[in-house]
């Protein structure tokens, strides 16, 4: 049985399909900089179309954070090596809490809400991870998505 030749192709995402990666995932890495150094955490998320939501316990990334805002967010969907998808979502980092504006208010309400949604035990005695008590929200500023995968040679 003859083998046919493949080759590793990769191709751009439309922002379309880079949202519906986004929304279909809830696990996601942020990056941060501060001075001359870079980390990045895993950090669970929900998608809300223009902002990613999320929630996290008091620390060093939302230090960090507070004094440099511009984060970039990135979301894999792996099948193997030869076939993935990657979201990579730039913005600012926004510690949602209740003073501040109307609309700032307004977006922790969406938050809470993008977050009571995914996780119904959320904020409830029930909750998995009461120590998580910092909602925060990523402003999607830049959106871009590859994609891998095998093709015929000749195709």
């Amino acid at each position: 049985m003859a083998m046919t030749r493949q080759r590793l192709e990769f191709t751009r995402l439309s922002e379309a399909e880079c949202l519906s990666i986004l929304e279909r995932n809830h696990l996601g890495r942020m990056a941060f900089t501060f001075h001359d150094r870079v980390d990045i955490r895993p950090l669970n998320f929900v998608s809300g179309g223009d902002w990613l939501f999320g929630r996290t316990s008091p620390g060093e990334k939302l230090e960090t954070t507070y004094h440099h805002r511009w984060v970039a967010f990135q979301v894999d969907e792996v099948t193997d090596p030869t076939n993935w998808v990657s979201v990579v979502v730039r913005g600012a980092f926004h510690l949602l809490a209740e003073q501040g504006s109307e609309e700032h208010r307004t977006l922790l309400k969406r938050a809470r809400e993008a977050v009571e949604g995914w996780d119904p035990l959320a904020f409830t005695d029930r909750d998995p991870a009461p120590f998580r008590t910092e909602l925060f929200g990523v402003a999607v500023q830049e959106i871009s998505g590859r994609r891998a995968r095998l093709v015929p040679a000749d195709g």
